[in-house]
């Protein structure tokens, strides 16, 4: 077992927290990431309205006694969600945890914090991790260029990032983006996290219900097999290289920061149906982080937690500790 200010504050067994990942992050999901002993999130605007997030909700609950959390993501938005409504649900079932993330979350950290709710604010920059501190987050989610989703724009990696979270920040942090072994974990908590937050690894999982076909091609595709667009609309996201993220990057390329023509290839209702639907890889852009050179089976959350606190746990205990203790001279 690795105990870490995360799992001692969170209420978990292992210091794994499942990302909010949009259309991706249900209920069965989260409730085998939180039965596991992690911690599983689901995600309120892959609900259609707030009473539908609320009744997610109370799915998660019949499916778990753990921990779990919700996400609450602020992007810019020609017709912004009714945040709000989406946060009175979360405050009324008697949500624990959340997961926010994206643009000015002050008033909804004070709010949540008002209520006994625990949060975690995901970070793409140390900048905004102090930001957040200040502003009363419990413990921040570093971010680093290696995720799937939106990296931010300084395109700089975790190694880098953790080592100076850990010189910045009083409260504890995860490592997010490109995690997905024990390795990473061990790593993680040497350069000072106290935890690691996945996304696209869970995607490759036999509770997450997206199509067989999108599991397949996370298995067969490498670390160069991501792409990155919006990147002329300063809001930039790594996705899946697939023909369709190729169009929106030459769209880009020949009018830059012009939205309306990438809207068509972009719009969330075509991923959703690649996922639930079609199993098309190729017809849609979805999010996915370069982890992918690191997935090679599709196991079930419990044996993907236990395989990587496993392995952590036996490089911490053995192979550092030999390190730092050798049983003979050389």
């Amino acid at each position: 077992m690795l105990v870490t200010r995360v799992t001692k504050m969170l209420g978990i067994q292992h210091p794994i927290i499942q990302g909010g990942m949009h259309y991706v992050a249900y209920a069965e999901l989260a409730a085998a990431v939180s039965n596991a002993g992690g911690l599983g999130v689901i995600t309120a605007l892959s609900q259609p309205s707030p009473e539908a997030l609320r009744q997610e909700i109370q799915k998660v609950k019949k499916l778990t006694t753990k921990p779990f959390g919700v996400n609450i993501t602020l992007l810019p938005s020609f017709v912004p969600p009714d945040y709000a409504s989406y946060a009175k649900v979360i405050l009324e079932e008697g949500v624990k945890i959340v997961e926010t993330a994206g643009n000015n979350p002050g008033p909804y950290i004070e709010l949540f914090k008002k209520n006994g709710v625990i949060v975690i604010h995901k970070c793409v920059a140390i900048r905004h991790a102090l930001t957040a501190q200040r502003l009363g987050a419990d413990i921040v989610s570093v971010d680093g260029f290696e995720c799937a989703g939106h990296p931010g724009e300084d395109d700089v990696g975790n190694f880098v990032l953790l080592a100076k979270a850990a010189k910045k920040l009083s409260i504890p942090f995860l490592a997010s983006g490109g995690v997905g072994t024990g390795r990473q974990l061990a790593a993680a908590l040497a350069l000072g996290a106290d935890g690691v937050n996945m996304g696209t690894r869970f995607m490759a999982t036999q509770e997450c219900a997206i199509h067989s076909n999108i599991k397949k091609a996370l298995v067969d595709s490498d670390e160069r097999s991501t792409t990155l667009i919006f990147r002329s609309l300063n809001n930039t996201e790594r996705v899946y290289k697939n023909k369709t993220a190729l169009k929106v990057q030459a769209l880009e390329k020949e009018k830059p920061g012009d939205f309306s023509i990438i809207r068509p290839y972009v719009s969330g209702a075509l991923y959703k149906d690649s996922f639930y639907n079609t199993g098309d890889t190729e017809s849609s852009v979805w999010s996915a982080g370069i982890v992918m050179g690191l997935i090679d089976d599709i196991p079930t959350c419990k044996e993907l937690i236990e395989g990587m606190v496993s392995e952590a746990a036996d490089i911490i205990t053995n192979r550092l500790q030999t390190l730092v203790h050798p049983k003979s001279k050389l």
